[in-house]
């Protein structure tokens, strides 16, 4: 297969070594997290911990579309995730990324980042009210989200489980991470509360959520929150809309 790679100017260094973990990856390395869709591993170097995600074979049009017309998710990923640095929005170190074709169809591909330790992420927010500080935390996430909306950033994937949280002192920091769906560009007002859908159904966080981002925006409370519950109202319909749908065309797998 024909390999494409690109190493972060920081990594060229430990070439070697980061092609060892990509021929290597089936048989070495750590599992964490999920595997469900794609393969995430671990690899101790130094004294870091490295990330590295393996994105699923995509089906035969994609492979198709990442060989001539599209970037791959790993290449977006890690340009994004350059990108967010360079204008200040945390993320995790982007180390290399890796691709692989076969008679010019697309592949396999590689995402290596450093492993941010992190206390927790917006999920926890939404499963545990009680969660010490939940209020300053949730306001804090609010004004990083306008952060991201200010320096013309749509993370099209901004759902609980892609934004660790880290608290330094008395204050918290935020990375994105999930990094290859995101679009850089000027938002107007109903697409940057559009953008609070994918986070919670919990109408009292989305209660603060909708005060924080009025006092940062300076619009009326009244008009974040309406627009940002009916927007969270209709992700929730349209997502179980999918599953009932999808449920209906693979009815042999429920019996």
């Amino acid at each position: 297969m024909k390999r494409t790679k690109r190493i972060h100017i920081n990594y060229k260094h430990k070439n070697a070594f980061l092609d060892d973990i990509i021929t290597n990856y089936d048989s070495k390395g750590e599992d964490f997290g999920n595997q469900d869709r794609n393969s995430l591993k671990l690899f101790k170097f130094e004294d870091k911990v490295l990330n590295v995600k393996s994105f699923r074979v995509p089906n035969f049009i994609n492979q198709i579309a990442y060989s001539f017309f599209r970037k791959s998710k790993a290449q977006r990923s890690f340009e994004y995730a350059n990108h967010l640095q360079d204008i200040g929005i945390g993320t995790p170190q982007p180390i290399a990324y890796y691709e692989f074709k076969k008679w010019l169809l697309f592949k396999k591909s590689y995402y290596i980042s450093e492993q941010l330790d992190c206390d927790l992420t917006f999920r926890e927010l939404t499963k545990d009210l009680n969660y010490p500080n939940h209020n300053a935390i949730l306001r804090a996430f609010t004004r990083f989200t306008f952060s991201l909306h200010e320096k013309k950033v749509k993370f099209l994937d901004h759902s609980p489980g892609n934004t660790l949280i880290k608290k330094v002192g008395e204050k918290y920091e935020f990375y994105l991470v999930d990094l290859n769906r995101m679009e850089f560009k000027t938002m107007g007002f109903e697409e940057r509360i559009k953008n609070f859908s994918k986070l919670t159904t919990h109408k009292s966080l989305i209660e603060v959520m909708s005060d924080e981002y009025a006092r940062c925006s300076n619009m009326p409370y009244e008009k974040v929150f309406n627009l940002m519950w009916n927007n969270t109202q209709d992700f929730q319909r349209r997502y179980w809309r999918r599953r009932r749908n999808k449920k209906r065309l693979k009815f042999w797998k429920y019996k």
